[in-house]
């Protein structure tokens, strides 16, 4: 990448999967191959439930960074003086930006690096922890990595189909929104009949931080 469109970058904990309740720098990259972020396009995305807003720079620190060494050096900043800096890369779709030289720059850093992807696109090699979420209807290409945290239901996406899939972790998610109640009840009755699974919750919405 010549620069990176970050729509935000900031220090919080993170709130889902396996490694919830760590410190962590979260980076926010603008963009999405499944949706444009726009209302007026949700109907007709891919993705049609997503909570995030990706578009555009304007949040906390968001910024056109010019290369990789900028855009490490501010992690690292907002990391502050604490031992062993970590590094959330999501999205939007963080891998249309993320590449070879800025995961480099992390690591000359000493960052360890982590993403949340829709596993449409192949990482570049030297990730510390890969997190995919995949989509109903879309083209799978990243079947690998270390947690897969499935949105509960999706329509089309069978978790008996993605048990096979080469994750150290499986997770259920249940699907935010006026329903959340029954699609909890239904993960939790999933994952009692098959304890390969374990259950992911947003918990960074119950304690009320991003």
């Amino acid at each position: 990448m010549s620069s990176y469109a970050v729509k935000e970058i900031f220090l919080t904990l993170q709130g889902e999967g396996m490694q919830v309740g760590r410190r962590a720098v979260f980076l926010r990259f603008s963009g999405c191959n499944l949706w444009t972020g726009r209302e007026q396009d949700r109907a007709t995305a891919d993705c049609r439930f997503c909570d995030t807003d990706f578009v555009g720079m304007d949040g906390d620190n968001g910024a056109r960074y010019p290369d990789a060494d900028a855009l490490a050096d501010k992690v690292v900043a907002l990391w502050g003086d604490q031992p062993d800096p970590f590094v959330v890369m999501t999205g939007g779709e963080p891998l249309l930006q993320v590449d070879d030289a800025l995961i480099a720059a992390f690591k000359a850093r000493g960052v360890e690096t982590a993403v949340e992807t829709n596993g449409t696109q192949v990482p570049p090699d030297g990730i510390d922890w890969i997190c995919v979420s995949p989509k109903a209807g879309t083209e799978i290409v990243l079947r690998r990595g270390n947690e897969l945290k499935l949105v509960w239901p999706q329509p089309g996406l069978d978790p008996r189909d993605l048990i096979d899939w080469d994750f150290d972790h499986f997770l259920l998610q249940p699907m935010d929104g006026s329903n959340l109640n029954d699609t909890r009840a239904s993960a939790i009755g999933y994952i009692l009949e098959h304890p390969a699974w374990r259950l992911s919750t947003q918990t960074h919405k119950v304690i009320g931080i991003r």
